[in-house]
Protein backbone atom coordinates (compact mmCIF):
# COMPACT_ATOMS: atom_id res chain seq x y z
CA UNK A 1 0.00 0.00 0.00
CA UNK A 2 1.43 3.78 -0.85
CA UNK A 3 2.07 5.58 2.46
CA UNK A 4 -0.61 7.64 2.81
CA UNK A 5 -3.12 6.20 0.90
CA UNK A 6 -5.82 3.82 1.29
CA UNK A 7 -7.41 1.83 -1.35
CA UNK A 8 -11.31 1.63 -1.06
CA UNK A 9 -13.55 -1.30 -3.13
CA UNK A 10 -17.07 -1.39 -3.08
CA UNK A 11 -18.09 -4.89 -2.63
CA UNK A 12 -21.89 -4.53 -2.31
CA UNK A 13 -24.10 -2.40 -4.35
CA UNK A 14 -25.80 0.26 -2.35
CA UNK A 15 -29.52 -0.90 -4.14
CA UNK A 16 -31.76 -0.68 -0.65
CA UNK A 17 -29.58 0.27 1.62
CA UNK A 18 -30.49 3.89 3.56
CA UNK A 19 -29.72 7.32 1.54
CA UNK A 20 -26.82 8.42 4.05
CA UNK A 21 -24.75 4.98 2.91
CA UNK A 22 -25.26 6.00 -0.80
CA UNK A 23 -24.37 9.39 -0.27
CA UNK A 24 -21.03 7.76 1.78
CA UNK A 25 -20.35 5.41 -1.63
CA UNK A 26 -21.24 8.27 -3.62
CA UNK A 27 -18.88 10.76 -1.68
CA UNK A 28 -15.47 8.22 -1.68
CA UNK A 29 -15.77 8.33 -5.61
CA UNK A 30 -17.60 4.68 -5.98
CA UNK A 31 -20.12 4.30 -8.80
CA UNK A 32 -19.80 0.77 -9.90
CA UNK A 33 -19.16 -3.08 -8.05
CA UNK A 34 -15.20 -3.94 -7.82
CA UNK A 35 -14.34 -0.35 -8.51
CA UNK A 36 -10.96 0.69 -6.66
CA UNK A 37 -10.41 4.16 -5.95
CA UNK A 38 -7.37 5.40 -3.66
CA UNK A 39 -7.91 7.86 -0.95
CA UNK A 40 -5.35 9.74 1.67
CA UNK A 41 -5.04 7.85 4.44
CA UNK A 42 -6.84 10.38 6.93
CA UNK A 43 -9.44 10.09 9.74
CA UNK A 44 -12.18 11.70 7.22
CA UNK A 45 -12.29 8.86 4.74
CA UNK A 46 -11.28 6.37 7.47
CA UNK A 47 -14.92 7.49 8.98
CA UNK A 48 -16.42 7.03 6.07
CA UNK A 49 -15.32 3.48 4.99
CA UNK A 50 -16.35 2.94 8.95
CA UNK A 51 -20.10 4.40 8.68
CA UNK A 52 -20.32 1.21 5.59
CA UNK A 53 -17.76 -1.43 6.11
CA UNK A 54 -21.19 -4.26 5.16
CA UNK A 55 -20.44 -2.33 1.45
CA UNK A 56 -17.04 -1.62 1.25
CA UNK A 57 -13.55 -2.96 1.36
CA UNK A 58 -9.91 -1.90 2.27
CA UNK A 59 -7.93 -3.47 -0.62
CA UNK A 60 -4.03 -3.86 0.08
Amino acid sequence: MAEGKIKIQLKRSTIGTPRKHKEIVRALGLRRINQIVERPDTPAFRGMVAKVPHLLAIVE
